[in-house]
């Protein structure tokens, strides 16, 4: 069996030496890619789901000019320490990168020099250690239209999660969204923001909302936030009615108090000022 990747310490820069003796590689016209120190025909990475491996990969110019390359991964994430590297001629170049295990999948290395032509390692990558389902729910806060919420994986597997919506307000319940299957895939360790549209609630009301989170495995999460729905213009006139007319009420008293009989009568005057949204 293929040495598994290790876990790195530092992911340093590209290595270049000269050519000694040539590795098994898959050949592109004058340079060829193949994984480093030996003559492994792939690469094998294989640790607990979430672990950060590492290996290199050598790119190999054989011919009598430069060649530069691009690595990347196909079907697997894989982070260069260089992603662009320039390979003198009989030279070869010996790049680290790091891949997750995030679970058994299969993909390739592959690099592309400046005329298109490409190289390819395969990559198998299988995460061992126990399958754990796990997830919380953090930070909702309810918004004018919209609930906000995150999501963040606390397992070991890549989850599908499912979302239940409920909120209860003065008077009984006022929200029951059945469980659904969200769009998303939450790989171990993410943290992921959504919102949840909630265009139609109360205009008036104080309400309770808890959001219940499952996902295949036995995942379970549940997180609550309080808002309450005021329809503040509404109360701004109200309140603006209600000053205006204790001002008038009161300029018509000390009117009343302080003018004598032989004087003649003052014009009142009230003077409003409307202060908004009360609170």
């Amino acid at each position: 069996m293929p040495s598994p990747v290790r876990v790195p310490a530092v992911l340093g820069l590209p290595l270049l030496v000269l050519l000694t003796a040539a590795p098994a590689a898959s050949a592109a016209d004058g340079w060829s890619l193949a994984p480093a120190g030996g003559s492994r025909p792939s690469f094998y990475a294989e640790g607990a789901s979430g672990t950060v491996l590492q290996d290199t990969v050598s790119v190999t110019n054989r011919s009598g000019r430069p060649v530069t390359v691009r690595l990347g991964g196909r079907g697997v994430r894989a982070v260069f320490a260089k992603s662009r590297v320039r390979v003198p001629a009989r030279t070869r170049a010996d790049v680290p990168f790091t891949v997750s295990a995030s679970g058994d999948r299969s993909g390739e290395i592959v690099a592309r020099d400046q005329d298109g032509r490409t190289a390819t390692v395969p990559l198998r990558l299988r995460a061992g250690g126990p399958q754990l389902s796990a997830l919380t729910v953090e930070r909702v806060a309810v918004h004018a239209d919209r609930i906000t919420y995150e999501l963040v994986n606390r397992g070991t597997t890549t989850l599908v999660p499912t979302l239940a919506v409920h909120a209860d307000g003065l008077l009984g319940q006022v929200l029951d969204r059945a469980p659904r299957t969200l769009p998303v895939r939450l790989a171990p360790g993410r943290r992921l923001r959504l919102t949840e549209p909630w265009r139609d609630h109360p205009a008036l009301d104080a309400v309770d909302v808890r959001l219940t989170v499952t996902a295949p495995g036995g995942a379970k999460g549940s997180a609550a936030a309080s808002a309450r729905f005021v329809p503040w213009g509404g109360v701004a006139g109200a309140a603006g009615a209600v000053t205006a007319g204790g001002a008038l009420l009161l300029v018509r008293l000390r009117r009343h108090r302080r003018s004598p009989p032989e004087e003649a009568p003052e014009h009142p005057r009230a003077e409003v000022e409307s202060t908004g949204a009360v609170t």
